[in-house]
C-alpha cells in the first residue's frame, strides 16, 4: 500500500488500468483530449501489477481504471465522467497542476 501512495504522489494525474479494458481506454483518451499527460500504470503489463491491484482494493478502489489527481483518489470511470459532465474535472486538474489554461 505504501508503494501505491508513493506512486500517486509522484505525478499530478495517475491512472491504474489494464491495457485490454475499454473503460480504461476511454478515460485515458479523455485526459489526452484535455491536454493532460497522465502517468499510466498498465497493471497487466508491469511486474507486481497484481500486488498493486490488491493494494488499490485495500484503499477502497474496486474498479479499474482507478484515477488519482493531485495525490487524491478520484475514483473510476463513473466518477471521472461525472466530473467532466458537471464541468468539474478541469478545475480539479488545474489545482493539481496537471492542466494549464
Amino acid at each position: 500500500m505504501d508503494r501505491v501512495k508513493i506512486m500517486v504522489f509522484e505525478r499530478p494525474v495517475v491512472i491504474f488500468s489494464k491495457s485490454s479494458c475499454v473503460l480504461s481506454h476511454t478515460v485515458k483518451s479523455l485526459f489526452n483530449d484535455l491536454g493532460v499527460n497522465p502517468t499510466i500504470y498498465e497493471l497487466d503489463e508491469i511486474s507486481r501489477g497484481h500486488e498493486i491491484e490488491q493494494a488499490l482494493y485495500g484503499l477502497g478502489c474496486s474498479t479499474l481504471p482507478t484515477v488519482f489527481i493531485g495525490g487524491e483518489l478520484v475514483g473510476g470511470t463513473n466518477e471521472i465522467m461525472s466530473l467532466q459532465l458537471k464541468r468539474g474535472l478541469k478545475p480539479v486538474l488545474i489545482r493539481a497542476g496537471a492542466l494549464w489554461v
